[in-house]
């Protein structure tokens, strides 16, 4: 073969290897956006609890964390200063698309809209 013609095949196939790294990267990239995407539809929504107590004012706490506890223990997500609270009293959980309260064998029971709860 002559020079020009090796040259040109030489040039042809980096050319084909460039296109095909550029094409391997861009498939990678639209696997990482997918699976960003699909992690963030699992993501907790943010929440906001409004602690009611009879001798204070309404209080409204916010939370982006996926599990929150809710009882009179300082290291509690939300902490209550409630004597009708347990330590750990209930949990908030973030899965299968929405939020569930679980009571956590509390002395007094866990209420929900006015409703106690049943485990």
């Amino acid at each position: 073969m002559s020079g020009p013609v090796l040259l040109i095949l030489r040039f042809l196939l980096a050319l084909g290897l460039y296109a095909f790294l550029a094409w391997a990267f861009l498939n990678l990239w639209r696997d990482i956006q997918q699976q960003s995407a699909l992690l963030a539809t699992r993501r907790a929504p943010p929440i906001s609890l409004t602690i009611a107590s009879a001798d204070r004012p309404p209080q409204v706490r916010h939370f982006e964390q996926p599990e929150i506890t809710i009882g009179r223990d300082p290291a509690c997500e939300c902490p209550l200063d409630e004597d009708t609270a347990s330590a750990r009293h209930a949990r908030l959980s973030y899965h299968h698309g929405q939020w569930w309260l679980e009571d956590l064998d509390s002395t007094n029971g866990t209420l929900l809209n006015q409703e106690r709860l049943s485990t």
